[in-house]
C-alpha cells in the first residue's frame, strides 16, 4: 500500500493560479500510474487528470484541458497538478489517488482503478 499526503490547496482568485504535490510513501510509487480527483460540495467525484507510471503518457478532463498540467518526479516520490487560469468552477477538494497494478501505460481514468487515496485538499476559487 502506498500512502498519500496532497499539499499545495487554498484560496486564490479567478484566473491565478495553484500547484498542487501529492507525496507518496510505502510501495514504489515510480511503477504505479496516478491521477487526481475532485469533488465539490454536492456533487460526486470526478477525474480530473492522471498520469501513467514513467510520466510519457498524460490524460486529462475535457473540463481542465488546457488549464492544468499533472506531473510526477518520481526520484522525489511526488506527484503535482499545475492549475492555471483557475475558474469558480474549479472549487473543489482535490485528491490524489495511485493504481493499484504497476507499469500501466495507458493512464485510467475511472476512480474504481485507484487503490490508494489521499486525504484531499481543498482549492477555494473566488470571483
Amino acid at each position: 500500500q502506498v500512502q498519500l499526503v496532497e499539499s499545495g490547496g487554498g484560496l486564490v482568485q479567478a484566473g491565478g493560479s495553484l500547484r498542487l504535490s501529492c507525496a507518496a510513501s510505502g510501495r514504489a510509487f515510480s511503477s504505479y500510474a496516478m491521477a487526481w480527483f475532485r469533488q465539490a460540495p454536492g456533487k460526486e467525484r470526478e477525474f480530473v487528470a492522471a498520469i501513467n507510471w514513467n510520466g510519457g503518457r498524460t490524460t486529462e478532463a475535457d473540463s481542465v484541458k488546457g488549464r492544468f498540467t499533472i506531473s510526477r518526479d518520481n526520484a522525489k516520490n511526488t506527484g503535482y497538478l499545475q492549475m492555471n487560469s483557475l475558474k469558480v468552477e474549479d472549487t473543489a477538494v482535490y485528491y490524489c489517488a495511485c493504481h493499484y497494478a504497476p507499469y500501466v501505460d495507458l493512464p485510467p481514468r475511472l476512480a474504481a482503478m485507484f487503490g490508494s487515496w489521499g486525504q484531499g485538499t481543498q482549492v477555494t476559487v473566488s470571483s
